[in-house]
């Protein structure tokens, strides 16, 4: 398997991660009656790190079917090589640093690391479009 295939894999296990923390976090503010019903009515407020991390995830969510659908294209095309191999590798890596940035509300450097899981994602599709030289 390549190593961006296996980024990838290691990226599902992210997303099950932030899929587990916001909802473990949000099972102690609201009991785990409320959690188990069928949530007729609203719960208590959610807390902030609960907030955080439920906003991570969803921005984890926007760019994991970009990310994935990228490399599997360019595993299937024959196109992995260095890009790939960095898009990857500053993907997976700047997701991991994300979080926890985002669950401490760090500001700007959040966001720089953000930019540089999307260069990761652009890396990629600069492999798959342009012809290889």
């Amino acid at each position: 398997m390549t190593t961006e295939l296996t980024l990838l894999a290691w990226t599902l296990v992210l997303a099950l991660v932030q899929i587990l923390l916001p909802a473990t976090l949000r099972t102690g503010e609201t009991g785990v009656s409320y959690n188990a019903s069928a949530r007729d009515h609203e719960g208590p407020p959610v807390g902030k790190i609960t907030g955080r991390l439920q906003r991570a995830q969803s921005n984890l969510f926007e760019t994991l079917p970009v990310v994935a659908t990228a490399i599997v294209i360019a595993h299937f095309a024959g196109r992995n090589g260095a890009l790939t191999w960095w898009g990857a590798m500053l993907y997976f890596w700047a997701r991991i640093v994300y979080l926890p940035l985002y669950a401490l509300g760090i500001p700007y450097i959040r966001s720089v690391v953000w930019l540089v899981s999307l260069l990761g994602i652009i890396l990629i599709l600069v492999a798959i479009l342009l012809p290889a030289a």
